[in-house]
């Protein structure tokens, strides 16, 4: 593949897309949704066809379910398409503007970064997601997805290329970099990552190892995506069916996913009543997990012990290892702490997350706002479920990952994030004296 002849066709489209009108972006973008919808045969099918590679692989199935795709979810990309279509488009948008006592008038305007590229692991729903929301705000965009969903991947893109052709689209503002075969599998991230000049920003979404290796090599500058380590705390104050509504939920939902839960930290007080609470929640899962008990909780020694006191250990209850504090298991694995304090409890959140979501459970009002103001995050909740940091739940219709960093954009990135801003200076024939 000539990535130079690609990006050179992406920048041209690029520039083309930057000034085209956004009643015409959004027909295009639903042109994009009937193809999807006239295709769905041929992606799902493909998705099979990836789905069954993962499985013969020995891919675990908390990963397969990141990378299958139903017709329900097919259905659920489609509508985010009109989500998207139907918002305001941030082209253009006078973010701020003023008169200099010369009469200088200064607008500052909000305008496409240009050429993004997205590298990215599973997920067939990102091709989408990504495509679409470099679309409305007048970018193109690289995609670069792993081979396990290369099949989904050619077929999603060549459904949203007829979608672009039928509504006079632009359609060489996105393509397809694919992974080659044997040692240079990942030559062409290495390429993207060093094309100044070619492309204006990359996006890493998926694991820590991917994400270290976009943001430690590349040239091109990167909006980084985090991993997800978030936690639980479950206050002295907390509700206990709340609690461990919010802690299964946050670990069962979607344990593949970045904003499932990894850890839950337990007050002291609380702990002899919420574990063995947990454990009975959790055991419904045993059939469909494949685990004893449903999620393994790997307890440090205070809530290990509360169970050895108790003179029956669970099956699915083990002793923690340092090296599980802040590693993002992706799997129906939980850790598991006993904290002496909500300060205890905090201060362990911000030496061992990853700053993208965590949740207090509480009916202390004073100590929710503190625990939002003092853990570093992009996400905190308070009495809710981290699962929903998501650029569909939080009403954006799809999102480029969730921002762990604090510069550009944090948290769920919609539209706005790849955008910049320009400055607009009208005169009368001022000089600078």
């Amino acid at each position: 593949m000539d990535l130079d002849s690609v990006c050179a066709a992406l920048r041209a489209a690029s520039s083309r897309l930057a000034v085209t009108s956004a009643e015409r972006k959004n027909r295009a973008l639903l042109g994009v949704a009937s193809a999807l919808t006239a295709r769905r045969a041929e992606i799902l099918l493909a998705n099979e066809r990836d789905v069954a590679k993962a499985r013969s692989s020995g891919m675990k199935d908390s990963l397969i379910a990141r990378l299958a795709l139903s017709s329900k979810g097919l259905d659920a990309i489609v509508d985010s398409l009109g989500v998207l279509a139907a918002q305001t488009d941030p082209i253009g948008e006078v973010v701020s503007g003023w008169t200099l006592p010369n009469g200088l008038e200064i607008r500052q305007l909000r305008v496409p970064l240009g050429v993004a590229s997205v590298i990215y692991e599973s997920r067939p729903n990102v091709t989408v997601d990504v495509f679409a929301l470099a679309y409305k705000s007048g970018n193109a965009v690289l995609l670069r997805g792993s081979s396990s969903a290369l099949e989904s991947n050619r077929a999603l893109v060549a459904a949203i290329k007829d979608g672009l052709a039928s509504s006079s689209g632009e359609t060489d503002a996105v393509a397809l970099s694919e992974p080659a075969q044997g040692a240079d599998s990942h030559a062409d991230v290495d390429w993207i990552l060093n094309a100044v000049g070619k492309i204006d920003i990359v996006l890493p979404r998926g694991g820590a190892a991917l994400i270290r290796h976009v943001v430690e090599n590349a040239r091109v500058p990167v909006i980084e995506t985090g991993s997800g380590v978030c936690h639980a705390y479950v206050d002295e104050t907390a509700d206990a069916r709340m609690a461990v509504s919010i802690v299964e939920n946050g670990k069962i939902q979607k344990p593949g996913a970045c904003n499932s839960l990894e850890c839950v930290l337990i007050h002291r007080s609380r702990a002899a009543e919420i574990l063995p609470r947990l454990v009975d929640a959790f055991g419904k899962y045993a059939e469909k997990t494949g685990r004893a008990g449903g999620v393994e909780l790997r307890c440090d020694e205070r809530s290990y012990g509360l169970f050895s006191a108790s003179g029956a250990i669970p099956a699915n209850v083990v002793r923690a290892s340092e090296s599980d504090w802040g590693f993002e298991f992706l799997d129906y694995i939980l850790a598991v702490r006993v904290v002496d304090s909500a300060d205890e409890a905090i201060a362990y959140i911000n030496a061992n997350n990853t700053k993208h979501s965590d949740t207090i459970v509480t009916e202390d009002r004073a100590l929710a706002r503190r625990f939002q103001r003092e853990v570093d995050a992009a996400c905190v909740y308070v009495n809710a479920s981290t699962r929903f940091t998501d650029g569909g739940e939080f009403g954006f219709g799809a999102e480029l990952g969730i921002s762990t960093q604090k510069l550009h954009a944090r948290g769920p990135m919609g539209l706005t994030a790849l955008t910049t801003v320009k400055f607009y200076i009208d005169g009368e024939g001022q000089v600078r004296p």
